[in-house]
């Protein structure tokens, strides 16, 4: 790695720590600079403020979704994957700060196409996962799906993105999103997720 490229890395954190501080509609180039201890010039040197929130943004979704991924593969059963994706996929509460880096940059999407852009890789990269787990679980007879397994893998992802907002916002806790998208994956597959011994 470059000295620059390292540079580049360190700064990203800043940006998230000022991202958190301030949410991304307050987030100004000095709220960087400040964090990372230098001018706002030094921060302009490694990328414009947009620039550089983007490229957190696209690190917060590979995260996110590997972090996801590799927990499903863990298992070779689909019911334990299922289970381990859901208990992935929400938010651990308020101050969850990958959750929250990711709805913080969700607004830009309805301006922005290349945020836009970004998001949909990130449902569709979820949906991916749920709908793999949906398929295995027919196929190893485990689940008994009454729609498309592609259909029912967006639902799961809209409701966890609906539910997470009420998370960050303190109005549900996690414990409570977890149990209506268990309910969920029983209504759907036919089977009642159970906690791992």
């Amino acid at each position: 790695m470059t000295e620059a490229s390292s540079r580049r890395a360190e700064l990203g954190k800043e940006v998230e720590r000022a991202l958190m501080a301030r949410g991304l509609e307050g987030l100004r180039l000095r709220d960087v600079a400040e964090e990372a201890g230098v001018t706002p010039a030094a921060v302009l040197y490694c990328g414009d403020l947009d620039a550089l929130v983007h490229e957190v943004y696209q690190q917060a979704i590979e995260c996110y979704s590997q972090e996801r991924e590799r927990a499903a593969g863990r298992f070779a059963d689909a019911r334990d994957q299922l289970r381990v994706c859901i208990h992935n996929g929400v938010a651990v509460g308020p101050d969850d700060a990958l959750t929250r880096l990711l709805f913080e940059y969700w607004p830009r999407c309805l301006r922005d196409a290349r945020a836009a852009t970004l998001d949909s890789a990130l449902t569709e990269r979820q949906i991916a996962v749920y709908s793999g787990i949906l398929v295995l679980g027919q196929a190893q007879g485990h689940f008994v799906l009454q729609d498309p397994p592609r259909l029912l893998a967006a639902n799961f992802v809209a409701m966890e993105d609906g539910y997470q907002m009420e998370v960050l916002v303190g109005r549900r806790t996690r414990a409570d999103v977890i149990t209506a998208l268990r309910a969920h994956a029983r209504a759907v597959t036919g089977h009642e997720l159970v906690d791992f011994p």
